[in-house]
């Protein structure tokens, strides 16, 4: 049953290393690598030590025990002065890892010497070998005392950080707390507790879920950290994250200048302790929850005003909290007064001029999309239809308080539909004319009209004023053939991370192709287009789209009845 336990602690303690290893990441503390590399080592040396049958089989396994005995403390210390942001010169760190050597230099002299244990016997009782009345050498005593040290000066330095360091997580010390004690308590009284069973081993796989967690945590602050120090070597850009429970993560000496009311917070409190931000950054954060698009504010201060953009933090493809990112905007917000403060006459023959150029942009792009329909002769008037589509579902969205698009969002969203086949410019006639479904060959190659869309799209729109429109554009060309559960193309994108204006133009895009008539097959009737419609949604089509699309359905039956009847 012992012998049981210490085989399960083995391999807990071995998959989790392993798990460590599947996540693990090139920013993660060296320290607490090696913590589960030690880890398992030790554990093994408990199990052997268990298993053994005679003396020198118990001192074998004893000496691989120690390894993790020597080393795991020091560990312990280095992981928590740098997780608390403290530099230890590389000489001191040296000379405690030859230190740490140095002791299991001579547990290595077990049953050679008596500098470590003077004597000792083993027996096996209860099915396990164990070593007995042993007889402790003088470096025992420096091993205990070492031990002790590394302990106590971990735990003042986490003390020292609570009460000095305001960049240091409160949570990440409270983590750090737990596998320190537990082990500390494991390792001088486990036997004590519950007789011949060591509790280290169990003590060590806690300690290595708590470092998961911690290591988890710190990717958030790896991910400002990474940001702060960017935009630290800029100077005049100012960085602050949040994460979504609206605790303060960090920021740059710029924005601290810039709002020095930033300075009385504490990572990991919440933003509303103070008062003053409270009434600033919680209502632009609040706004931007509530909708994404209201992602840009200005705070005046002084003479100056400052452009703050908000986004997610992100941590890889994982949404993480918000980033605030502010620039000194005074001299753009000058430039727009001195533009409003002209005559209206002359902001009229500008209003003109730049109407007619803007027509003439989006003839230009329509002729575009005619030229390229022209090629495909499956898809005569689609570009036509799914733009009406994307129209009457639009409509229906803007009756929809939940959605609350804003009538710019509306309006750039038609104005991009027609471009979104524009890529199968690229794609050889050979393949956009054949009379009849492709081979998986030629599909693959249909499928890059996607990315090629979006790569059109952008040289077309490339020093267009408008960025929202360029970047609502760019992904409806680009991502319109994603999938809601992923398996889309081209990047496989789901869920959340499809463009919303390209979730809207796959219901829209799919619709026509259902309804209308291809070389390769009859059109459908509107009750089998509409079962396939319903049964996409959460799989192939956004399930926060379904209540639109079936009020926005019976337009659009008649929009295409209108057209077969013409």
């Amino acid at each position: 049953m012992i012998e049981t336990y210490y085989g399960i602690c083995f391999l807990v303690s071995l998959m989790l290393g392993m798990f460590y290893v599947y996540i693990w990441h090139k920013h993660y503390d060296i320290h607490i690598s090696l913590i589960f590399v030690f880890v398992p080592i030790n554990n093994l040396g408990m199990l052997l030590l268990a298993r053994s049958e005679n003396i020198n089989e118990a001192v074998l396994a004893q000496k691989l025990t120690y390894i993790g005995a020597c080393f795991l403390p020091l560990m312990l210390l280095l992981a928590i002065l740098d997780l608390c942001n403290i530099s230890l010169r590389r000489w001191a760190r040296v000379g405690l890892f030859i230190f740490s050597g140095a002791i299991y230099v001579s547990i290595l002299t077990i049953g050679n010497t008596s500098i470590f244990y003077k004597s000792f016997d083993f027996k096996r009782e209860d099915g396990i070998g164990i070593l007995y009345n042993k007889e402790y050498g003088i470096l025992h005593t420096v091993f205990y005392i070492m031990i002790v040290a590394y302990f106590a000066v971990g735990i003042g330095v986490m003390i020292y950080s609570y009460f000095k360091k305001n960049r240091v997580s409160r949570k990440i010390l409270y983590l750090l707390l737990m596998p320190e004690t537990v082990s500390i308590i494991a390792f001088f009284g486990g036997r004590k507790i519950i007789g011949k069973v060591e509790l280290v081993p169990a003590a060590y796989c806690f300690a290595l879920v708590i470092y998961l967690v911690i290591i988890h945590r710190i990717a958030i602050y790896d991910v400002a950290d990474t940001a702060i120090d960017t935009l630290v070597e800029k100077g005049d850009t100012g960085f602050v994250s949040f994460d979504f429970k609206m605790n303060y993560l960090g920021s740059n000496p710029t924005a601290n200048q810039i709002i020095p009311e930033l300075n009385e917070l504490t990572v990991d409190k919440p933003l509303n302790r103070s008062i003053y931000l409270k009434s600033n950054m919680m209502r632009w954060l609040t706004n931007f929850k509530k909708d994404e698009t209201k992602n840009k504010t200005f705070y005046v201060k002084d003479d100056k005003t400052y452009l703050v953009i908000i986004s997610y933090l992100f941590d890889g493809r994982h949404k993480r909290g918000y980033q605030l990112v502010i620039s000194d905007d005074t001299k753009n917000q000058q430039y727009i007064r001195l533009i409003n403060s002209f005559n209206t006459k002359l902001q009229s023959e500008v209003a003109e001029k730049t109407a007619g150029i803007v027509e003439m942009h989006n003839k230009l792009i329509l002729g575009m999309a005619a030229m390229v329909e022209s090629r495909d002769n499956s898809t005569g008037g689609h570009i036509k239809r799914t733009s009406e589509g994307v129209r009457i579902l639009i409509e229906e969205m803007k009756k929809d308080p939940s959605f609350s698009l804003t009538e710019k969002f509306c309006s750039d969203m038609i104005k991009a539909a027609p471009m979104h086949d524009l890529g199968k410019i690229a794609v050889d006639d050979a393949i956009l004319r054949k009379p009849g479904r492709f081979t998986p060959e030629e599909f693959e190659i249909m499928k890059t009209h996607a990315a090629e869309g979006a790569r059109i799209v952008h040289e077309i729109l490339k020093g267009t004023p408008d960025i929202e429109f360029h970047i609502l554009a760019e992904n409806v060309a680009h991502y319109h053939h994603e999938r809601w559960d992923g398996s889309g193309y081209p990047d496989k994108l789901g869920g959340d991370a499809i463009p919303f204006e390209a979730r809207i133009m796959a219901i829209a895009d799919v619709y026509d192709a259902l309804v209308s008539k291809r070389v390769y097959k009859e059109k459908m009737s509107f009750k089998e287009a509409d079962a396939i419609i319903m049964q996409g949604m959460g799989s192939q089509f956004d399930k926060r789209l379904e209540p639109i699309y079936v009020r926005a359905r019976p337009k659009l039956e008649e929009y295409y009845s209108s057209i077969d009847a013409q």
